[in-house]
Protein backbone atom coordinates (compact mmCIF):
# COMPACT_ATOMS: atom_id res chain seq x y z
CA UNK A 1 0.00 0.00 0.00
CA UNK A 2 0.87 3.53 0.14
CA UNK A 3 -0.36 7.32 -0.45
CA UNK A 4 0.59 10.70 -2.32
CA UNK A 5 0.25 14.10 -1.46
CA UNK A 6 1.20 17.36 -3.19
CA UNK A 7 0.69 21.06 -2.37
CA UNK A 8 1.17 23.80 -4.58
CA UNK A 9 1.23 27.58 -3.30
CA UNK A 10 2.30 31.17 -3.55
CA UNK A 11 4.30 30.84 -0.65
CA UNK A 12 6.69 28.34 1.56
CA UNK A 13 4.92 24.69 0.60
CA UNK A 14 7.37 23.41 3.37
CA UNK A 15 4.69 23.12 6.57
CA UNK A 16 1.78 21.91 4.45
CA UNK A 17 3.57 19.20 2.63
CA UNK A 18 5.55 17.63 5.43
CA UNK A 19 2.44 17.38 7.77
CA UNK A 20 0.05 16.18 4.43
CA UNK A 21 2.64 13.31 4.05
CA UNK A 22 2.73 11.86 7.45
CA UNK A 23 -1.06 12.26 7.87
CA UNK A 24 -0.54 9.41 5.06
CA UNK A 25 1.49 6.73 7.54
CA UNK A 26 -1.38 4.63 8.04
CA UNK A 27 -1.08 3.26 4.55
CA UNK A 28 2.68 2.52 4.36
CA UNK A 29 5.20 1.59 7.07
CA UNK A 30 8.50 1.26 4.95
CA UNK A 31 9.80 4.42 2.48
CA UNK A 32 8.80 8.00 2.95
CA UNK A 33 9.70 11.17 1.35
CA UNK A 34 9.89 14.87 0.25
CA UNK A 35 10.43 16.28 -3.01
CA UNK A 36 10.28 20.70 -3.69
CA UNK A 37 11.16 22.76 -6.10
CA UNK A 38 13.01 25.70 -4.61
CA UNK A 39 15.09 28.62 -6.15
CA UNK A 40 17.64 26.57 -6.74
CA UNK A 41 15.86 24.05 -7.95
CA UNK A 42 14.41 20.83 -7.04
CA UNK A 43 15.62 18.95 -3.94
CA UNK A 44 14.23 15.08 -2.69
CA UNK A 45 14.64 13.43 0.90
CA UNK A 46 13.77 9.51 0.98
CA UNK A 47 14.32 7.59 4.21
CA UNK A 48 13.46 4.66 5.32
CA UNK A 49 10.33 4.83 7.82
CA UNK A 50 9.83 0.86 9.31
CA UNK A 51 11.68 1.58 12.36
CA UNK A 52 10.20 5.16 13.09
CA UNK A 53 7.46 7.68 13.04
CA UNK A 54 7.45 9.81 9.66
CA UNK A 55 7.55 12.57 11.56
CA UNK A 56 10.47 12.17 13.61
CA UNK A 57 12.56 10.67 11.20
CA UNK A 58 11.81 13.57 8.91
CA UNK A 59 11.73 16.49 11.26
CA UNK A 60 15.67 17.82 10.32
CA UNK A 61 14.87 17.54 6.73
CA UNK A 62 11.76 19.46 7.28
CA UNK A 63 14.05 22.46 8.85
CA UNK A 64 16.04 22.04 5.59
CA UNK A 65 12.98 22.48 3.55
CA UNK A 66 11.62 25.10 5.05
CA UNK A 67 14.89 26.94 4.27
CA UNK A 68 14.61 26.09 0.86
CA UNK A 69 11.57 28.45 0.05
CA UNK A 70 10.02 25.50 -1.85
CA UNK A 71 6.76 26.52 -3.54
CA UNK A 72 5.75 23.24 -4.85
CA UNK A 73 6.09 19.75 -3.26
CA UNK A 74 5.42 16.12 -3.46
CA UNK A 75 6.00 13.71 -0.44
CA UNK A 76 5.20 9.90 -0.74
CA UNK A 77 4.69 7.11 1.82
CA UNK A 78 5.33 3.77 0.38
CA UNK A 79 6.03 0.08 1.47
CA UNK A 80 7.55 -1.16 -1.95
CA UNK A 81 9.84 1.70 -3.15
CA UNK A 82 11.67 4.86 -1.85
CA UNK A 83 10.58 8.03 -3.39
CA UNK A 84 10.02 10.58 -4.89
CA UNK A 85 12.64 10.18 -7.03
CA UNK A 86 14.14 13.42 -9.59
CA UNK A 87 14.79 12.82 -13.04
CA UNK A 88 16.19 14.52 -16.04
CA UNK A 89 14.41 13.83 -19.11
CA UNK A 90 13.24 15.19 -22.81
CA UNK A 91 10.53 17.37 -21.03
CA UNK A 92 13.44 18.98 -18.36
CA UNK A 93 13.93 18.28 -14.85
CA UNK A 94 10.75 17.00 -12.94
CA UNK A 95 10.14 14.57 -9.73
CA UNK A 96 7.49 11.36 -9.47
CA UNK A 97 5.97 9.84 -6.88
CA UNK A 98 3.71 7.02 -7.39
CA UNK A 99 1.55 4.70 -5.36
CA UNK A 100 -0.04 1.17 -6.37
CA UNK A 101 1.16 -2.07 -8.03
CA UNK A 102 2.42 -2.67 -10.78
CA UNK A 103 2.01 -6.18 -11.57
CA UNK A 104 3.99 -7.00 -14.92
CA UNK A 105 6.69 -5.22 -13.75
CA UNK A 106 9.57 -7.43 -14.89
CA UNK A 107 7.62 -7.64 -17.99
CA UNK A 108 7.87 -4.14 -18.31
CA UNK A 109 11.51 -4.21 -17.17
CA UNK A 110 12.58 -6.03 -20.09
CA UNK A 111 10.92 -3.71 -22.34
CA UNK A 112 12.16 -1.33 -21.46
CA UNK A 113 15.75 -2.46 -21.31
CA UNK A 114 15.71 -3.71 -24.70
CA UNK A 115 14.92 0.10 -25.51
CA UNK A 116 18.13 1.33 -23.72
CA UNK A 117 16.73 2.28 -20.53
CA UNK A 118 18.65 1.98 -17.95
CA UNK A 119 17.55 2.04 -13.57
CA UNK A 120 19.71 3.35 -11.37
CA UNK A 121 17.21 3.29 -8.24
CA UNK A 122 16.81 0.12 -6.56
CA UNK A 123 14.18 -1.25 -4.05
CA UNK A 124 15.34 -3.76 -2.29
CA UNK A 125 17.30 -5.37 -5.18
CA UNK A 126 14.09 -4.78 -7.58
CA UNK A 127 13.23 -1.56 -10.70
CA UNK A 128 12.05 1.15 -8.10
CA UNK A 129 8.41 1.43 -9.72
CA UNK A 130 8.51 5.20 -9.43
CA UNK A 131 11.35 5.20 -12.31
CA UNK A 132 9.40 2.78 -13.87
CA UNK A 133 6.56 4.94 -14.58
CA UNK A 134 8.81 7.85 -15.11
CA UNK A 135 10.81 5.74 -17.68
CA UNK A 136 7.01 5.24 -19.37
CA UNK A 137 6.47 8.55 -18.80
CA UNK A 138 9.00 9.75 -21.03
CA UNK A 139 7.76 7.17 -23.92
CA UNK A 140 5.17 10.46 -24.60
CA UNK A 141 5.40 13.52 -26.22
CA UNK A 142 4.59 15.51 -23.78
CA UNK A 143 3.63 14.43 -19.66
CA UNK A 144 0.12 14.12 -20.31
CA UNK A 145 0.48 12.01 -22.56
CA UNK A 146 3.01 10.26 -21.77
CA UNK A 147 1.39 9.63 -18.37
CA UNK A 148 -1.79 8.14 -20.27
CA UNK A 149 0.45 5.70 -22.14
CA UNK A 150 2.19 4.57 -19.03
CA UNK A 151 -1.01 3.56 -17.43
CA UNK A 152 -2.23 2.25 -20.83
CA UNK A 153 1.14 0.07 -21.11
CA UNK A 154 0.81 -0.83 -16.90
CA UNK A 155 -1.41 -3.91 -15.88
CA UNK A 156 -2.51 -3.26 -12.50
CA UNK A 157 -3.10 0.23 -10.70
CA UNK A 158 -0.58 3.78 -10.38
CA UNK A 159 -1.78 6.93 -9.03
CA UNK A 160 0.99 9.26 -10.14
CA UNK A 161 2.00 12.63 -9.11
CA UNK A 162 4.61 15.02 -11.50
CA UNK A 163 6.15 17.95 -9.83
CA UNK A 164 7.50 20.37 -12.75
CA UNK A 165 8.31 23.92 -12.92
CA UNK A 166 4.63 24.22 -13.96
CA UNK A 167 3.47 22.87 -11.33
CA UNK A 168 1.64 18.96 -10.43
CA UNK A 169 0.27 16.85 -12.49
CA UNK A 170 -2.02 14.86 -10.90
CA UNK A 171 -3.41 11.64 -12.24
CA UNK A 172 -5.74 9.01 -10.75
CA UNK A 173 -5.22 5.06 -12.18
CA UNK A 174 -6.90 4.10 -15.34
CA UNK A 175 -9.73 2.54 -13.47
CA UNK A 176 -10.23 4.61 -10.22
CA UNK A 177 -9.33 2.43 -7.87
CA UNK A 178 -7.88 4.13 -5.22
CA UNK A 179 -8.49 7.62 -4.43
CA UNK A 180 -7.32 11.12 -5.49
CA UNK A 181 -8.91 14.11 -4.10
CA UNK A 182 -7.84 17.71 -4.47
CA UNK A 183 -8.48 20.23 -2.10
CA UNK A 184 -7.89 24.41 -1.88
CA UNK A 185 -6.59 26.38 0.68
CA UNK A 186 -10.43 27.79 2.76
CA UNK A 187 -8.45 31.79 2.84
CA UNK A 188 -7.77 32.11 -0.86
CA UNK A 189 -7.05 35.88 -0.68
CA UNK A 190 -4.78 35.11 2.24
CA UNK A 191 -2.97 32.10 -0.04
CA UNK A 192 -3.26 30.83 -3.48
CA UNK A 193 -2.92 27.33 -2.67
CA UNK A 194 -3.93 24.14 -4.03
CA UNK A 195 -3.45 20.40 -2.37
CA UNK A 196 -3.66 16.70 -3.72
CA UNK A 197 -3.58 13.49 -2.15
CA UNK A 198 -4.88 9.84 -1.47
CA UNK A 199 -6.90 10.86 1.91
CA UNK A 200 -9.01 13.34 1.89
CA UNK A 201 -8.91 13.83 5.48
CA UNK A 202 -5.72 15.09 5.42
CA UNK A 203 -7.09 18.20 4.24
CA UNK A 204 -9.30 20.42 7.16
CA UNK A 205 -6.22 20.28 9.75
CA UNK A 206 -3.94 21.98 7.48
CA UNK A 207 -6.63 24.66 6.12
CA UNK A 208 -7.81 23.45 3.10
CA UNK A 209 -11.08 21.88 1.80
CA UNK A 210 -12.39 19.16 -0.61
CA UNK A 211 -12.86 20.44 -4.24
CA UNK A 212 -13.00 16.99 -6.11
CA UNK A 213 -12.56 13.52 -6.29
CA UNK A 214 -10.94 13.07 -9.63
CA UNK A 215 -12.63 10.91 -12.16
CA UNK A 216 -10.68 7.16 -13.25
CA UNK A 217 -7.99 7.94 -15.57
CA UNK A 218 -8.60 12.02 -15.15
CA UNK A 219 -5.48 14.02 -14.97
CA UNK A 220 -5.07 17.61 -13.65
CA UNK A 221 -2.37 20.12 -13.48
CA UNK A 222 -2.49 22.23 -9.83
CA UNK A 223 -1.03 25.58 -10.09
CA UNK A 224 -1.17 28.51 -7.35
CA UNK A 225 -3.88 30.12 -9.78
CA UNK A 226 -6.18 26.56 -9.79
CA UNK A 227 -6.78 22.78 -11.38
CA UNK A 228 -6.49 22.74 -15.26
CA UNK A 229 -8.01 19.64 -16.64
CA UNK A 230 -5.66 17.81 -19.31
CA UNK A 231 -7.37 14.69 -19.69
CA UNK A 232 -11.10 13.82 -18.89
CA UNK A 233 -12.79 11.29 -16.85
CA UNK A 234 -12.70 7.96 -18.09
CA UNK A 235 -16.44 6.03 -18.01
CA UNK A 236 -15.80 2.94 -16.19
CA UNK A 237 -15.09 2.96 -12.41
CA UNK A 238 -13.83 0.25 -10.18
CA UNK A 239 -13.03 1.46 -6.76
CA UNK A 240 -11.45 -0.47 -4.26
CA UNK A 241 -14.23 -1.62 -1.60
CA UNK A 242 -11.78 -2.05 0.94
CA UNK A 243 -10.85 1.89 1.48
CA UNK A 244 -13.97 1.81 3.35
CA UNK A 245 -14.03 -0.98 5.10
CA UNK A 246 -9.93 -1.07 6.53
CA UNK A 247 -7.42 0.60 4.77
CA UNK A 248 -9.08 3.86 4.94
CA UNK A 249 -8.92 6.48 7.83
CA UNK A 250 -12.03 6.94 9.63
CA UNK A 251 -12.53 10.77 8.97
CA UNK A 252 -11.88 10.14 4.95
CA UNK A 253 -14.42 10.18 2.55
CA UNK A 254 -14.23 8.70 -1.23
CA UNK A 255 -16.14 9.68 -3.93
CA UNK A 256 -18.06 11.30 -1.79
CA UNK A 257 -18.85 8.64 0.78
CA UNK A 258 -17.89 8.71 4.59
CA UNK A 259 -15.56 5.67 5.54
CA UNK A 260 -16.71 5.84 9.15
CA UNK A 261 -20.84 5.95 8.19
CA UNK A 262 -19.78 3.17 5.78
CA UNK A 263 -18.52 1.22 8.81
CA UNK A 264 -20.99 1.69 10.95
CA UNK A 265 -23.50 0.86 8.42
CA UNK A 266 -21.61 -2.52 8.10
CA UNK A 267 -22.19 -3.06 11.75
CA UNK A 268 -26.01 -2.28 11.46
CA UNK A 269 -26.26 -4.80 8.50
CA UNK A 270 -24.64 -7.37 10.68
CA UNK A 271 -26.42 -6.87 13.45
CA UNK A 272 -30.23 -6.92 11.01
CA UNK A 273 -28.98 -10.92 10.64
CA UNK A 274 -27.83 -11.61 13.79
CA UNK A 275 -29.85 -13.53 16.91
CA UNK A 276 -26.99 -14.07 19.19
CA UNK A 277 -27.70 -12.98 22.84
CA UNK A 278 -24.86 -11.30 24.15
CA UNK A 279 -23.86 -8.29 27.22
CA UNK A 280 -21.88 -6.19 24.68
CA UNK A 281 -20.65 -5.23 21.35
CA UNK A 282 -16.80 -4.65 21.12
CA UNK A 283 -14.18 -4.06 18.15
CA UNK A 284 -10.75 -4.77 17.39
CA UNK A 285 -9.07 -1.66 17.61
CA UNK A 286 -9.05 0.67 15.45
CA UNK A 287 -10.49 -0.63 12.15
CA UNK A 288 -13.49 -2.26 13.90
CA UNK A 289 -14.38 -0.16 15.94
CA UNK A 290 -16.46 1.81 13.63
CA UNK A 291 -18.53 -1.47 12.64
CA UNK A 292 -19.07 -2.62 16.17
CA UNK A 293 -20.71 0.94 17.22
CA UNK A 294 -22.83 0.66 14.45
CA UNK A 295 -23.56 -2.95 15.51
CA UNK A 296 -23.92 -1.21 18.91
CA UNK A 297 -26.82 1.40 17.72
CA UNK A 298 -28.56 -0.89 15.27
CA UNK A 299 -29.26 -3.95 18.23
CA UNK A 300 -29.66 -2.12 21.18
CA UNK A 301 -26.62 -3.68 22.49
CA UNK A 302 -23.65 -2.03 24.42
CA UNK A 303 -21.21 -0.90 22.77
CA UNK A 304 -17.78 -1.66 25.33
CA UNK A 305 -14.06 -1.75 24.59
CA UNK A 306 -12.49 -5.24 26.08
CA UNK A 307 -9.40 -4.29 23.83
CA UNK A 308 -7.57 -1.24 23.79
CA UNK A 309 -4.74 0.11 21.70
CA UNK A 310 -1.42 1.04 23.47
CA UNK A 311 -1.11 4.45 20.98
CA UNK A 312 2.41 5.53 21.08
CA UNK A 313 4.83 3.28 18.87
CA UNK A 314 2.46 1.35 17.35
CA UNK A 315 1.01 1.41 13.73
CA UNK A 316 -1.15 -1.16 11.94
CA UNK A 317 -0.24 -4.47 12.42
CA UNK A 318 -1.01 -5.26 9.25
CA UNK A 319 0.76 -3.43 6.78
CA UNK A 320 4.97 -4.39 7.88
CA UNK A 321 5.85 -6.94 5.38
CA UNK A 322 6.91 -10.28 7.53
CA UNK A 323 4.08 -12.01 9.60
CA UNK A 324 6.92 -11.75 12.48
CA UNK A 325 6.81 -8.25 12.65
CA UNK A 326 3.10 -8.07 12.14
CA UNK A 327 2.71 -10.65 14.98
CA UNK A 328 4.81 -8.50 17.32
CA UNK A 329 3.03 -5.24 16.59
CA UNK A 330 -0.22 -6.96 17.13
CA UNK A 331 0.43 -8.00 20.47
CA UNK A 332 1.90 -4.94 22.04
CA UNK A 333 -0.44 -3.11 20.55
CA UNK A 334 -3.69 -4.41 22.34
CA UNK A 335 -4.18 -5.00 25.88
CA UNK A 336 -7.25 -6.57 27.24
CA UNK A 337 -9.38 -4.93 30.24
CA UNK A 338 -10.18 -7.22 32.44
CA UNK A 339 -12.60 -6.20 34.13
CA UNK A 340 -14.87 -5.67 31.14
CA UNK A 341 -14.04 -8.95 29.66
CA UNK A 342 -14.67 -10.85 32.54
CA UNK A 343 -17.35 -13.43 32.93
CA UNK A 344 -19.18 -11.70 29.48
CA UNK A 345 -20.61 -12.64 26.27
CA UNK A 346 -18.97 -10.71 23.89
CA UNK A 347 -19.81 -9.76 20.22
CA UNK A 348 -16.33 -9.00 18.57
CA UNK A 349 -16.51 -6.92 15.28
CA UNK A 350 -13.43 -6.94 13.15
CA UNK A 351 -13.02 -5.47 10.00
CA UNK A 352 -12.23 -8.73 8.18
CA UNK A 353 -10.21 -11.78 8.82
CA UNK A 354 -7.38 -12.24 6.18
CA UNK A 355 -5.24 -15.03 7.62
CA UNK A 356 -6.71 -15.42 11.15
CA UNK A 357 -3.45 -15.98 12.63
CA UNK A 358 -3.75 -12.51 14.91
CA UNK A 359 -7.00 -13.16 15.39
CA UNK A 360 -7.03 -16.59 16.67
CA UNK A 361 -3.47 -16.61 18.24
CA UNK A 362 -3.85 -12.73 19.87
CA UNK A 363 -6.89 -10.81 20.07
CA UNK A 364 -8.98 -13.76 20.69
CA UNK A 365 -6.72 -15.52 22.85
CA UNK A 366 -6.46 -12.60 25.10
CA UNK A 367 -10.10 -12.39 25.42
CA UNK A 368 -10.61 -15.95 26.63
CA UNK A 369 -7.08 -15.78 29.07
CA UNK A 370 -9.10 -12.66 30.73
CA UNK A 371 -12.05 -14.31 30.96
CA UNK A 372 -14.69 -14.02 28.42
CA UNK A 373 -17.63 -16.16 28.68
CA UNK A 374 -18.47 -16.24 24.54
CA UNK A 375 -16.72 -15.00 22.14
CA UNK A 376 -18.99 -14.19 18.77
CA UNK A 377 -16.94 -12.98 15.67
CA UNK A 378 -18.69 -10.91 13.29
CA UNK A 379 -15.87 -9.64 10.10
CA UNK A 380 -17.39 -6.63 8.45
CA UNK A 381 -16.98 -7.86 5.28
CA UNK A 382 -17.78 -11.31 2.94
CA UNK A 383 -14.57 -14.05 3.45
CA UNK A 384 -11.86 -13.09 1.41
CA UNK A 385 -11.03 -15.27 -1.35
CA UNK A 386 -8.63 -13.84 -3.40
CA UNK A 387 -5.69 -11.85 -3.10
CA UNK A 388 -5.63 -8.10 -4.04
CA UNK A 389 -3.58 -7.95 -7.42
CA UNK A 390 -3.72 -3.87 -7.39
CA UNK A 391 -2.64 -2.73 -3.94
CA UNK A 392 -1.23 -6.23 -1.92
CA UNK A 393 -4.24 -5.06 0.18
CA UNK A 394 -4.00 -8.90 0.78
CA UNK A 395 -1.31 -11.71 0.97
CA UNK A 396 -0.75 -14.66 -1.10
CA UNK A 397 -4.01 -17.01 -1.96
CA UNK A 398 -2.65 -20.18 0.16
CA UNK A 399 -2.31 -18.13 3.27
CA UNK A 400 -6.03 -17.01 3.57
CA UNK A 401 -7.74 -17.84 6.02
CA UNK A 402 -10.79 -19.06 3.84
CA UNK A 403 -8.53 -21.29 1.34
CA UNK A 404 -6.62 -23.06 4.52
CA UNK A 405 -10.45 -24.20 4.78
CA UNK A 406 -11.13 -25.19 2.08
CA UNK A 407 -7.60 -27.09 1.40
CA UNK A 408 -8.25 -29.05 4.17
CA UNK A 409 -12.27 -30.27 3.67
CA UNK A 410 -11.55 -31.14 -0.03
CA UNK A 411 -7.70 -32.15 1.03
CA UNK A 412 -6.51 -30.13 -1.57
CA UNK A 413 -6.11 -26.45 -3.66
CA UNK A 414 -8.86 -25.65 -5.70
CA UNK A 415 -8.33 -23.46 -8.54
CA UNK A 416 -12.10 -22.14 -8.90
CA UNK A 417 -13.52 -22.88 -5.03
CA UNK A 418 -17.57 -21.33 -6.90
CA UNK A 419 -19.30 -23.74 -4.89
CA UNK A 420 -17.82 -21.84 -1.43
CA UNK A 421 -18.42 -18.39 -2.79
CA UNK A 422 -22.32 -19.38 -2.86
CA UNK A 423 -23.15 -18.16 0.54
CA UNK A 424 -26.60 -20.19 0.59
CA UNK A 425 -24.24 -24.02 -0.30
CA UNK A 426 -23.54 -26.17 2.01
CA UNK A 427 -19.65 -25.49 1.27
CA UNK A 428 -19.60 -22.18 2.19
CA UNK A 429 -20.95 -23.53 5.11
CA UNK A 430 -18.67 -25.58 6.41
CA UNK A 431 -15.90 -23.51 5.19
CA UNK A 432 -17.62 -20.46 7.68
CA UNK A 433 -17.77 -23.16 10.77
CA UNK A 434 -13.82 -24.81 9.94
CA UNK A 435 -12.52 -21.30 10.62
CA UNK A 436 -14.71 -20.62 13.52
CA UNK A 437 -13.05 -23.87 15.25
CA UNK A 438 -9.81 -22.54 13.94
CA UNK A 439 -9.94 -19.60 15.45
CA UNK A 440 -11.44 -20.83 17.82
CA UNK A 441 -14.63 -19.09 18.79
CA UNK A 442 -18.27 -19.73 20.34
CA UNK A 443 -19.78 -18.16 16.86
CA UNK A 444 -18.80 -17.25 13.21
CA UNK A 445 -21.09 -14.73 10.99
CA UNK A 446 -19.94 -12.61 7.98
CA UNK A 447 -21.40 -9.97 6.21
CA UNK A 448 -22.93 -10.65 3.05
CA UNK A 449 -21.24 -8.48 -0.17
CA UNK A 450 -24.72 -7.45 -1.07
CA UNK A 451 -24.96 -5.66 2.41
CA UNK A 452 -21.25 -4.56 1.86
CA UNK A 453 -21.93 -3.00 -1.29
CA UNK A 454 -25.44 -1.54 -0.08
CA UNK A 455 -23.57 -0.54 2.95
CA UNK A 456 -21.00 1.65 0.70
CA UNK A 457 -23.49 3.03 -1.52
CA UNK A 458 -22.05 2.25 -4.68
CA UNK A 459 -23.52 0.30 -7.52
CA UNK A 460 -21.20 -2.78 -7.68
CA UNK A 461 -20.06 -2.13 -11.37
CA UNK A 462 -18.27 0.87 -9.89
CA UNK A 463 -16.59 -1.70 -7.06
CA UNK A 464 -13.98 -3.67 -7.14
CA UNK A 465 -14.38 -6.43 -5.68
CA UNK A 466 -11.67 -8.81 -6.52
CA UNK A 467 -10.83 -9.76 -3.36
CA UNK A 468 -13.94 -11.70 -2.88
CA UNK A 469 -15.38 -12.42 -6.11
CA UNK A 470 -11.77 -13.03 -8.09
CA UNK A 471 -13.18 -10.76 -11.02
Amino acid sequence: MGGIFGVVSSDNCAKTLFYGTDYHSHLGTENGGMAVLGAKGFYKTVHSVSQVQFKSRFVDDYKKLEGLEGRFGIGAIDDDSPQPLIFRSKFGVYAVAATGMISNKNELVNELLNEGASFGEMADGGVNNAEIVACLINRGNNIVEGIASMRGAIEGSVCALVLTEEGIYAARDKFGRFSLAVGKHKNQQEKKSYVVATEASSFENLGYELVQFLGPGEIVLLTPDGVKLMKPSGEEKKICSFLWIYTGYPSSSYEGISVEGTRERCGAYLARRDNVKADFVSGVPDSGVGHAIGYAMESGIPYRRALVKYTPGYGRSYTPPTQEIRDLVATMKLCAVRDVIQGNRIIICDDSIVRGTQLKNLTIKKLWDNGAKEIHVRPACPPLMFPCIYASSTRSTSELACRKAIRALEGKDLENPAEYLDTNSLKHAQMVDWIRRDINVTSLRYLTIEDMIAAIGLPSDQLCLHCWQGK
